[in-house]
């Protein structure tokens, strides 16, 4: 199986847990002389091999993304600088929009808002950030298609 087939089913498995804590939640009660419209057992069971299933899988990937190297950086180090690229730019973005809206003065006697940084020098490190995380992501994606899961 390659890391991105697990990377996908690993997806899948947490959105089933989510939706069977919904279902177990709503047959949890009923009305005496009712049926639970689902046995909260079989949902029980159900669960549990979910949950054995993505504990495996979330190992195999740690174990896999720890042990897989390109360029002498695992997964590992790769997808947490492609995770902090993100808050980075994120974080500029913000900043930038912030510095470079303008303020409208009503007239010549109300005082004049600046920005405190050289927006467009700062706008192409965020580009250059930009370029960075596409590089980044691309690498990682490529790892996860032909990378044999451990």
């Amino acid at each position: 199986m390659k890391l991105a087939s697990a990377l996908s089913e690993r997806a899948d498995l947490q959105g089933r847990l989510s939706e069977i804590g919904l279902r177990l939640n709503n047959n949890a009660r009923v009305q005496e002389g009712d049926e639970p419209a689902e046995s909260p057992r079989e949902l029980m069971e159900e669960l549990n091999r979910i949950v054995c299933r993505l504990e495996d899988l979330i190992a195999r990937i740690n174990l896999t993304n720890s042990q897989t190297k390109k360029d002498g950086k695992t997964i590992t180090e790769l997808l947490a600088h492609r995770d902090c690229l993100k808050m980075r730019i994120q974080i500029m973005r913000n900043f930038l929009d912030n510095a470079s809206s303008k303020v409208r003065r009503l007239g010549h006697s109300e005082i004049m808002i600046k920005s405190t940084v050289p927006v467009s020098d700062l706008q192409k490190e965020v580009d250059q950030l930009s370029k960075a995380l596409r590089q980044c992501d691309e690498q990682i994606q490529e790892l996860n298609w032909t990378t044999e899961l451990l």
